[in-house]
């Protein structure tokens, strides 16, 4: 994994002239930003502490293989040149290795689809720092706020604890345009560069009523796509006005069943309809529409939701989309939130540049966020050690303190001197 990395970094433009400021090569700036991501570092500063040793040999260079440490201002000079998408083929080929190798098989649902949320979420905000490639947002009181906003697409399922992130898309300023680019842009843009590699796989396409936009979903369709995107009354009327019309006359369907939860009984009810206009225009799509409302046993609503979608809807379907519906909100919880709340400082301002710096070590992050879920995938001895751990936060702490005392030949040595002291033991598989 650490050789196929190092091979898409030595890939990165390096904007240098030449001549005699060349002591550092580019994929050493590359492999040390990421090193600092891979262990969940709070700082660049802080994690060079860490990492230095007195025996001759940093942990970075026989850990990551890192011939010669740039200092944290030198990986941030050398890295601003770097546009973030030179790491996006990298993403998607630990993707599909996954994929290739069956490892997504068990997130298939709707007969065989693959489901991939799409949301946006800031990694950065400022009144002060700013770069090219931000999003100004102008405030009531004039000023202006600089920020930079991903659009974060990862393969969800129901039951599924793990995520598999995908390639992001940024919003930034395109060339041609002097709107300001927005979140909508940011996915259509997705669907060009990726949509004909991951229609092919069987994919449904999950989002906020923010998705639920005519020429987005006529796009999504034309490559292949299923969509399943939430649905609010107020954003899509005359929808709605159908919906009530065929409630009126006693066409829309219903269906209600019971479900415990493990704490009290709930009753489900879902109203659904197929083949109602998306907008009030003759070129209107036509979709399938559904809604589900949960309430408890004293009869109070503690879940209500609605999705218009590709997929047919009939009594034998409507919960199994309903529920694939709901597992939208796995992009925030295991994502955004992981990657913002939960070691990775998402939001953390690494550093900004001139350039691309900041989408740049926004992707890296991203990218050490898919390295670890993989490796639980593909590791027996990675995954038994996290098993033996009691949480996320308990790894890496463990990880980070051995780094700082202890030298290690390899990841293997690493992770096997983890097993042991752990007195943990590697099942039989057979």
């Amino acid at each position: 994994m650490v050789e196929r990395i190092r091979r898409a970094f030595s890939a990165f433009p390096d904007g240098r002239k030449g001549g005699n400021n060349q002591k550092y090569v580019i994929e050493d700036a590359g492999l040390s930003a990421f090193s600092v991501f891979f262990t969940q570092s709070p700082s660049f500063r802080d994690y060079q502490r860490r990492m230095q040793t007195q025996r001759g040999r940093s942990r970075t260079q026989s850990l990551f293989g890192v011939h010669q440490i740039p200092s944290d201002n030198q990986i941030r000079n050398l890295l601003d040149m770097v546009p973030a998408e030179t790491v996006y083929p990298l993403l998607a080929d630990i993707g599909e290795q996954l994929y290739r190798y069956g490892h997504l098989t068990p997130f298939r649902v709707l007969d065989g689809q693959l489901l991939i949320a799409l949301d946006g979420t800031d990694c950065f905000a400022s009144e002060k720092v700013s770069c090219p490639c931000c999003t100004q947002q102008e405030r009531r009181d004039g000023s202006i706020l600089y920020r930079h906003i991903a659009l974060t697409p990862v393969i969800v399922a129901p039951g599924q604890s793990r995520v598999v992130p995908l390639a992001p898309e940024f919003v930034q300023p395109q060339d041609g345009t002097e709107k300001q680019d927005c979140e909508l842009n940011a996915a259509k843009r997705w669907l060009a560069a990726w949509g004909d590699r991951y229609a092919a796989w069987g994919v449904t396409l999950l989002g906020d009523d923010l998705y639920c936009h005519q020429p987005l979903c006529e796009d999504a369709l034309a490559r292949g796509f299923h969509v399943l995107f939430v649905c609010k009354p107020d954003s899509h009327g005359v929808l709605y006005e159908w919906v009530s019309d065929f409630e009126r006359t006693g066409d829309l369907q219903t269906l209600e069943r019971t479900t415990w939860n493990g704490r009290q009984r709930l009753t489900e009810r879902y109203r659904f309809i197929n083949q109602v206009p998306l907008r009030n225009h003759d070129d209107a799509l036509l979709l399938n529409w559904c809604e589900l409302t949960v309430t408890d046993t004293k009869g109070k609503e503690v879940f209500r939701n609605a999705w218009a979608t590709s997929h047919y809807l009939h009594a034998d379907t409507v919960v199994a989309i309903a529920t694939a519906g709901r597992t939208r909100s796995k992009i925030e919880n295991e994502n955004n939130n992981v990657l913002k709340n939960q070691g990775y400082h998402f939001e953390h301002n690494f550093g900004h540049g001139k350039q691309h710096l900041a989408n740049l070590l926004a992707t890296l992050i991203v990218l050490a966020y898919l390295v670890h879920t993989t490796l639980d995938w593909i590791d027996v001895c990675y995954r038994t050690v996290r098993g033996l751990l009691p949480s996320r936060r308990t790894f890496f702490e463990h990880l980070r303190a051995l780094l700082q005392y202890l030298s290690f030949e390899s990841w293997d040595h690493l992770l096997e001197f983890m097993l042991d002291e752990l007195e943990g033991k590697i099942p039989d598989t057979g």
